[in-house]
């Protein structure tokens, strides 16, 4: 009879505890395997997230090369939180009347050049006439900033008459046609700018970070799906702490932080990044939770004038909600953002 109430009162504590696993709250989180998503890949391979939410949560991990993509997911209820570059995050944020995020941290400033072919000729601005230029995307975040630096130059692309051909290709791609000298620059994110430079004959003709009060412009972002985020205010706090505690650990340690990213960035795509591109690349970027918000509002008008966000610029109110962010920060007694 004993046993038979030991194995009755097993069983009850099995289907309780199969019962709890199964009722396990999911976050569905993405980044890219990219140095500007430092914190992502960082707390993904040490468990920072992990251990900040609990055991109770179960975090799934989604890998993203390309900022629509990500932002497709979350549109569809796929994704709650990700890691994305400001210009997609804008764009998702229109697309959606407002409704599908909120940008809750920043993740990295600065981080892309104006890389030239060596031998390209190309020694002033003057020089970029008659040119083929690439960006990473139409309309992406570099995009953008080099359509608006060539207007400030009194240059444009040949689809608004001008003579300078902007072409659009995936980084990887950037870097065969500059060494084929199909290209003679591209305005690139890192670690592509410092990969263009050390295998590619490329020479940085402009830091991005001069363009920039303090040198200081964002790069990547984090966002929360709205919805998500009113139903889990709690989950989306402890994502941010273990996020800020991340940026701190990584601007403290930066040999052990980049060691442990290219782990990780190898673990994702089969490749390290060799440790000179990696020094190059950090040497041009800063990793902050501070998300810039008058960067992003400059580049969104930057991306208004060039056409691509219809004929009124949209209101940007509610983009950001910060109030998680710098409670955060108040409770570790350091200074709120804006």
């Amino acid at each position: 009879m004993r046993f038979f109430k030991f194995l009755m009162s097993s069983f009850a504590i099995g289907l309780i505890t199969l019962s709890a696993k199964a009722e396990a709250q999911v976050v569905r989180a993405g980044c890219f395997p990219t140095i500007t998503h430092s914190q992502a890949l960082i707390g993904k391979a040490n468990g920072s997230f992990a251990r900040a939410l609990g055991p109770n949560v179960r975090i799934e991990w989604k890998t993203f090369n390309a900022g629509p993509s990500a932002i497709e997911a979350l549109f569809a209820g796929a994704l709650d939180l990700t890691y994305i570059g400001p210009n997609p995050a804008l764009t998702g944020y229109i697309r959606s009347h407002g409704e599908a995020l909120r940008i809750v941290a920043g993740a990295t400033s600065g981080g892309a050049a104006l890389v030239v072919r060596a031998d390209s000729g190309i020694q002033k601005p003057e020089d970029f006439h008659g040119k083929r230029v690439a960006s990473p995307q139409l309309a992406n975040t570099q995009d953008v900033a080099l359509r608006a630096w060539l207007r400030s130059h009194g240059l444009k692309p040949r689809a608004q008459g001008g003579d300078v051909q902007v072409l659009p290709i995936a980084n990887a791609d950037q870097l065969n046609l500059f060494l084929k000298k199909q290209l003679d620059a591209a305005w690139a994110p890192e670690p592509w700018a410092s990969r263009l430079v050390r295998e590619a004959n490329g020479r940085v003709f402009l830091d991005e970070r001069q363009l920039w009060p303090g040198g200081r412009f964002t790069t990547a972002l984090l966002v929360v799906r709205t919805q998500f985020l009113r139903d889990h205010p709690d989950l989306v706090r402890e994502w941010v702490r273990a996020h800020v505690q991340l940026t701190d650990w990584i601007n403290q340690h930066p040999a052990e932080a980049k060691q442990l990213l290219n782990q990780q960035i190898k673990r994702e795509t089969g490749m390290a990044l060799p440790a000179s591109v990696l020094d190059d690349a950090f040497s041009r970027l800063q990793i902050t939770y501070d998300p810039l918000r008058s960067s992003l509002l400059t580049s969104a008008r930057w991306e208004f004038e060039e056409g691509f966000l219809g004929r009124q610029m949209p209101d940007l109110s509610g983009l950001y909600d910060l109030s998680i962010l710098n409670q955060v920060l108040r409770s570790q007694q350091q200074k709120e953002v804006q």
